[in-house]
């Protein structure tokens, strides 16, 4: 009798709604939408907000869990739930512990390397965001896009 092995079914659940589409127009948005998921996490989290053409979130994944000052990157596992979510475009989103959004050199070149996975995929990597702390009511943060990085 042959032996047939199953190395991974991947189950997505897909709940559709039009009830709450959040639109994001700016990193700002971005910013203030995902530190609630992730902002206020002991350690880095890499957070993907995966969009359709119109720029509406239609899924969240949080692909890694790191350390107090660094997190494992693969494009694997950012592009995943886009492709899993018929997704347009993605953007990258992860916290500093530290509160401070100050962007690291490791932080650009794996917002680099994601960057170039998504023109080969057809799904643009629109931006990378770091959130820092809440200020005032308002959450710091960095776009690696309007700094000129991507």
């Amino acid at each position: 009798m042959e032996k047939i092995y199953e190395i991974q079914a991947i189950k997505q659940e897909v709940r559709e709604t039009t009830k709450n589409r959040y639109t994001i127009r700016s990193p700002f948005d971005v910013a203030e939408h995902a530190y609630n998921l992730i902002g206020e996490l002991d350690r880095e989290a890499f957070l993907v907000m995966v969009l359709n053409t119109k720029n509406h979130i239609i899924a969240y994944h949080q692909c890694h869990l790191g350390s107090l000052n660094s997190s494992v990157v693969h494009p694997r596992e950012v592009f995943k739930a886009a492709i899993l979510n018929n997704g347009a475009s993605i953007i990258g989103i992860h916290a500093h512990p530290s509160g401070d959004p100050t962007q690291s050199q490791e932080d650009v070149l794996v917002s680099r390397r994601l960057s170039e996975a998504g023109k080969i995929l057809g799904i643009e990597f629109i931006d990378s965001i770091i959130i820092g702390e809440k200020v005032n009511g308002r959450v710091e943060h960095i776009s690696l896009k309007e700094k000129g990085y991507l």
